[in-house]
Order: C-alpha cells, then sequence, then structure tokens
C-alpha cells in the first residue's frame, strides 16, 4: 500500500470481510502510516493558507509554516527512510509499509504539496496582496526608477558578501550547506567553453529586498506606509550578476535549493564529554548527504546533470517547481506593519488566583498553599510562570530550585532568573536537554553560561531525551520544608507561550513534591527508583499507567458504567496503545481522540473502532497540550503532561504526566475546554477510517464556534 489512504472500495471490502472473520488487532490494515498520517496534518496547514477567511498575512504564515515543516520532514523522516532502505531493514511498522514503499508513497504526496502550495501564492495570495497594497515584484516588472534603487542596494550591500565559487579543473565543486539557496551559473568569454559556477544567495540578507527603503517599517516622520514594494533578491543578483564576472557572459543562471539529512545519530556510549559531542554534531549537520533538491522548472537539463552528479543526488530526489524556492522565508512577510491584516490582538489574562494588587507584595506562595492553580496559555499569560521562578530566586526561604529546559529560545528570561537565583546564593540544578532537535546550539549557549555563574547543569541521562516540563522550589518554612511545583505540558520558553496551546499547573501537593524529588535524582544521579506515588513517568511507568486507565473505562463499562476516554495530544502512534484503545471500543467504551497531528489509528471501522472519533484542530495557535480524561465510572480523572502516545515518547524519553486533582480544574478542562472541542464547527476536520480528514461544515442555522476563539473570551 503506497497511497496515502485505502481505496473507499477497499475499506468497505475489508470491513465486509471482518463481519465473518476473528478480528487479528495486529492486521496492517488497522493502521495508517505515520509519516503519511504527518504529510496529512502537513496538508491541513496549506488549507489555512487557502481559507479566505484567515486574515491574509496569517495565511502567508501558514504557507511559511508548510516549507518549514517540510524542510524538517526531509532533514529528518526522509533521510531516517533513506538510512533504512541502504542498511537493508526489513523491520516495518504497524501499517505494513517498507521504508521503500513508503519513500515511494512520501515523493508522491510531497511534490503535490509543494506544488499546491506554489499555486495558492502565485493565484491566491500575491495577487490578494497586490490588492491590499503589498507588491512582491519580480526584477523585470520594476520601472526604471525601482530598478536603480534596487541596483543600488546591489551594490552597497549584496555585493561585498556574495563570493562566486568556480568549477573547473582548478576548483573542485564547491560545498552547498543545508536549506542554502543558490544560483547555478553558465558563462563564457571569447576563448573558453561555457564554464560552471556556483553562487549563494546570502541568508543574512532580506530574501525580499525592500524596493523602497520604508517598505516593511516606518516612514521618517514615524508614520507606517500602506503601500509596500519588494522584489525577490535572487532576482536582484540574477540581474546584476554581470558586475560579479567581468569581461565574462553571463549565458544563464538558475536558484536550486538542497535539503541535507540532519538526524543526527549520537553514539552516547562513547563521548568522552556530552556537550563537545554535541557541539561537533551540529557543526557536521551541515555536511549530511543530500535528501532533496529543489530547482526552478526553467533550469535546463545539462545544469540538473551537473547537480546530479556533483551533489549524488538520487534523480527521484529532485523536484520542479514553478515559484519560488524556500518558501519558508515568506515568514519575514509577517513582521510588515499592517495589522488590518493579521488576526485581531487580543490580551493574555492572569489566573485569578494569581492577580496581583499592585500597592500589595504578591506572595506567589501563598497562592499555591490556597490551591491549585491552572494557567493554559496563550489565553492566560505566562508571566507567573517568570514570576514564580523569580520570587523563588529572592526569597531568603528558598534553599533550592530544580528545573527542566529541553526549548527555552533566546533571551530567556527563564534561564536569567535561574542564573539570579544562583548569584543569591540558592543550590540551582538544570537538566538541559542537549538532544532537542535543531535546538541543540542555543541549549549548548544556555548550558555554558549557567555553568560559568555555579549553577549546577546536567545533561540529561544516556540513551534518552529528557521531555518532561517540570520546575520544582524547595522552601524552609518553620521547621518544615515544602516543594512548590509548576508542572506543564508546554517548554518554558516566553516566546512560544504566546503562540502555543498550553496547560500548566501550580502545585504543593505533597506527594507530586515527592516524586518529582525522585524524579530529579533519577536525572542527576544514580537512582533506579521505579514506583512513583502520582506521576506517570516514561519510560519507567507511564505506559503501564495510561494501560491501567484504559482498562479500567472497560472495567466500567462492562458493569455498566458508561466507560468514556477523551485523548487530547499532538501525535498517537503507539501500537499497543492503539490496540489497547481498539479494545476498550469493542468493549463498549467511548473514546473521543483529539490529535494535532499523526494518528495512525483508524476510526469508526465496526467491530474494531466503531466507538472511537478523531478530531483535529489547525488555528491560529499550534495545539500542543496534552490533556487525558477519564470518565471513571463518575469519579473523573485527568492527567496532564509532556507525553504523546508514540513510542519514542514512552520508550526513550523521560517524561511525566500528573494528576489533576482540583474538581474546579477538572470541570474546566472538560467543560469549557475538551467538550468545546466537540462542538467546534470552524478549524476543525474529522479523521475518517481511510485516513483521509473531512472538514467539519456548520449547518446554515448553525451558530459558528471557534474552540481557540471561545477560550480566548472565556479567559479574557
Amino acid at each position: 500500500m503506497t497511497d496515502t489512504a485505502l481505496d473507499h472500495s477497499e475499506v468497505e471490502l475489508e470491513i465486509a470481510e471482518t463481519e465473518t472473520e476473528e478480528i487479528d488487532l495486529k492486521d496492517p490494515r488497522w493502521y495508517i502510516n505515520r509519516e503519511l498520517s504527518m504529510l496529512e496534518f502537513q496538508r491541513r496547514v496549506l488549507q489555512e493558507a487557502w481559507d479566505n477567511n484567515n486574515p491574509l498575512l496569517e495565511r502567508v504564515k501558514f504557507l511559511a509554516i508548510l516549507g518549514s515543516n517540510l524542510d524538517e520532514f526531509f532533514m529528518v523522516r526522509v533521510a531516517g527512510l533513506r538510512k533504512q532502505v541502504a542498511a537493508g531493514v526489513i523491520d516495518v511498522p504497524a501499517d505494513g509499509m517498507t521504508p521503500a514503499e513508503q519513500l515511494a508513497a512520501i515523493r508522491k504526496v510531497t511534490w503535490e504539496l509543494m506544488c499546491e502550495a506554489r499555486e495558492c501564492l502565485r493565484n491566491e495570495i500575491l495577487p490578494q496582496l497586490q490588492k491590499t497594497g503589498i507588491h512582491i515584484l519580480n526584477y523585470d516588472d520594476l520601472r526604471v526608477r525601482q530598478k536603480n534603487s534596487v541596483d543600488q542596494y546591489f551594490e552597497e550591500v549584496v555585493f561585498p558578501v556574495l563570493t562566486p565559487m568556480a568549477f573547473d579543473p582548478g576548483h573542485p565543486f564547491p560545498h552547498i550547506s543545508n536549506l542554502s539557496l543558490n544560483l547555478a551559473v553558465v558563462i563564457k568569454d571569447d576563448q573558453t567553453m561555457d564554464q560552471f559556477a556556483r553562487l549563494k544567495v546570502p541568508a543574512t540578507l532580506p530574501r525580499l529586498v525592500p524596493v523602497k527603503r520604508s517598505s516593511g517599517g516606518q516612514r521618517k516622520d514615524g508614520t507606517v506606509p500602506h503601500s509596500h514594494y519588494f522584489v525577490w533578491l535572487e532576482q536582484v543578483i540574477t540581474a546584476n550578476l554581470y558586475k560579479l564576472f567581468p569581461g565574462m557572459e553571463v549565458l544563464e543562471a538558475h536558484p536550486f535549493r538542497l535539503t541535507r539529512d540532519a538526524d543526527m545519530a549520537i553514539q552516547e556510549l562513547e563521548a568522552s564529554d556530552l556537550l563537545e559531542t554535541m557541539e561537533e554534531s551540529v557543526r557536521q549537520r551541515r555536511f549530511g548527504s543530500v535528501v532533496r533538491m529543489t530547482v526552478n522548472e526553467e533550469m535546463p537539463t545539462h545544469i540538473r546533470e551537473i547537480l546530479v552528479e556533483n551533489l549524488q543526488v538520487d534523480h527521484r530526489d529532485m523536484y520542479s517547481l514553478d515559484g519560488p524556492l524556500g518558501i519558508s522565508q515568506l515568514m519575514s512577510l509577517h513582521s510588515v506593519d499592517r495589522h488590518d491584516l493579521k488576526d485581531v490582538p487580543f490580551k493574555q489574562s492572569i489566573a485569578p488566583p494569581l492577580h496581583q494588587d499592585p500597592q500589595v507584595d504578591f506572595d506567589i506562595f501563598a497562592a499555591i498553599r490556597e490551591q491549585d492553580i491552572l494557567v493554559h496559555h496563550p489565553y492566560d499569560s505566562f508571566v507567573p510562570v517568570v514570576d514564580f521562578l523569580r520570587q523563588a530566586a529572592r526569597d531568603p526561604d528558598v534553599l533550592a530550585i530544580k528545573q527542566t529546559l529541553y526549548r527555552v529560545g533566546r533571551n530567556s528570561p527563564v534561564v536569567n532568573t535561574l542564573m539570579e537565583a544562583r548569584e543569591n546564593g540558592k543550590q540551582v540544578a538544570v537538566l538541559v536537554e542537549l538532544k532537542a532537535r535543531f535546538d541543540e546550539e542555543s541549549n549548548i549557549g544556555w548550558a555554558r553560561m549557567m555553568e560559568k555563574e555555579g549553577v549546577h547543569v546536567v545533561y540529561g541521562l544516556l540513551g534518552l531525551k529528557t521531555h518532561s516540563k517540570i520546575a520544582l522550589v524547595v522552601r524552609k518554612e518553620g521547621q518544615h520544608i515544602r516543594r512548590y511545583m509548576h508542572l506543564a505540558t508546554g517548554n518554558y520558553n516566553a516566546i512560544t507561550a504566546q503562540i502555543y496551546e498550553d496547560v500548566g499547573m501550580f502545585t504543593c501537593d505533597a506527594e507530586i513534591g515527592a516524586d518529582a524529588t525522585d524524579l530529579f535524582n533519577y536525572l542527576t544521579g544514580y537512582s533506579a527508583k521505579q514506583d512513583y506515588r502520582k506521576l506517570l513517568v516514561a519510560p519507567i511507568n507511564l505506559r503501564a499507567g495510561m494501560q491501567a486507565l484504559i482498562k479500567r473505562e472497560m472495567e466500567h463499562q462492562a458493569q455498566g458504567r458508561e466507560g468514556y476516554l477523551i485523548f487530547k495530544m499532538n501525535s498517537l502512534v503507539d501500537p499497543p496503545l492503539i490496540r489497547q484503545l481498539y479494545k476498550a471500543s469493542q468493549a463498549g467504551v467511548k473514546v473521543d481522540l483529539i490529535v494535532r497531528g499523526i494518528c495512525c489509528l483508524r476510526p469508526g471501522i465496526p467491530r474494531v473502532s466503531e466507538n472511537i472519533r478523531v478530531f483535529s484542530v489547525v488555528g491560529r495557535f499550534l495545539e500542543h497540550s496534552r490533556i487525558y480524561y477519564c470518565h471513571n465510572g463518575g469519579k473523573e480523572q485527568v492527567y496532564l503532561g509532556s507525553a504523546d502516545l508514540m513510542p519514542r515518547n514512552i520508550n526513550r524519553r523521560v517524561e511525566a504526566l500528573f494528576p489533576v486533582q482540583d474538581k474546579h480544574i477538572i470541570r474546566y478542562l472538560r467543560d469549557e475546554v475538551l467538550a468545546t472541542y466537540f462542538i467546534a464547527n470552524v478549524k476543525v476536520r474529522r479523521l475518517l477510517e481511510d485516513g483521509l480528514y473531512e472538514t467539519v461544515q456548520p449547518d446554515p442555522s448553525d451558530q459558528l464556534v471557534d474552540v481557540q476563539d471561545y477560550l480566548i473570551n472565556i479567559r479574557g
């Protein structure tokens, strides 16, 4: 099976066959391929770019996100499959597709996505941008005065940065770095044959060059221009190539772009110093094998063959496209100062227990002692999380702070606060995950900086990524010690907390505190603890805990108490847990799944998954929280945390799910959050049994419900 989904007739035939045979829940027919499911998510992202109901610059943003996502997909997932094919791997995933079959299907789907994205840009977005006063022009269409302005920019800014690289017997074929945009240039003089040169389009300069210096910013008088004019940098360079090759005739120039294998395999057991090993691996990433080359449709065959031969590219991995290469760089357009073309801004709220009287010093520890406190980002501000750490850093009664950091971003207030705590004499221990993909360099920098300040920095466990999100504050209160925690589904990143939907909770529950201490001992020392009081921790007890929760609902269902599960996550891939959910459906348990990205489970199949529904929301914010709800015979139970139901999360990462014990928080999560996903009729897709998604369409008389807009309003 190499298509993205089963044919409808095939599905009907297979369903009919199950009526007369015993069902084998390991049968590949009941599983969707992981990679193709991920590409279906990219299709949903692309649909947002097509959607006229989205503000125009938000549609541009979705196109850029698609481009960035496909880059990462090729760098990691396609690269991994190619390695499997080269190594002769014969193990196949639950869906039964071999690595070679997956690559063939991926090439077909990604080609469709790349072509459709450029069709959307060319036929929909660029014309509409032009109508609103944002003009993305071709160099050949510029007026004389505009060309003079752009050519002056080339002389002053671009020309000094460019370095043409010749390819001839005296000059080996130049190295071409990952994700770089390049020009393949053919030149000649009177005495020689045609010569080939490569020119890198500098990534340090804006891809969209302002035709007027005011484009994209303010005028000299401080006012914001309504109209903006841009031209593609590679076209500006092409038009001025004769200045780089004086005395030569420039015959032709064509853009191309490479995507390289960036999936680093770290031999941790052989590393004498993991930090130095990671630094070297980041440097080596740009030299990985080519997994994709995109070229312009106009590039002639003889130039393509030069690139294919010297870059050792499989012809099947070359994609010829009509339109700009590297559409991820369109994200710069989103910064154009045209708020009328963007989502309406909203004010993030402060959870009521954390409201501060500006006239009174606020004691966040006292607020946490009163009750567990939920923060729901981005609807709630991330500021209380930073305030929690800052107050801990300055409180004379705080003895220690321990925290896990996965992706913190640049200029991190969280890291700055931890260093302040160390300056104030606190014991500070931080686990920095160096293997957070594509954040390695940033995390290495933060690790070195904190080490210089005297923070105890550890890098996690051999063979495991630490993905859990926990901050633990140890405070002396009288003759006793109390532990305060912030546990979350998302990273300690103040920037992404404004665009990622995540949930965090403050608590001083003694048993959760004891579990958090045990977890940090596991991460920083040699603890072999195999049980926890309340936390579900991967790779120790999370799998068994999730299986027990599902089995308990089956038991409730068998005893006449309606079993019901709602799982919200980013991805559902793990075959054993999928089989457990199939068994729950067969037992009559109602299962509702909200899965943003990959879902390998097929819902709605009679006698297999007829009681399972799967929904996906792609909207203004990236759905990122993991919420696991169990009806539990009326004694509702909810877990939150960092783990998706994927083999890597459960088997190869340190993850933590934590229980919600406050009934008011459970009611909010059940009635205001999860329930709204099931009545929403805007930006919601439903997964069908054939692996395709259908958009939920409201009836003409229905009130429109966008779950993210709803949560903005009720939290505001």
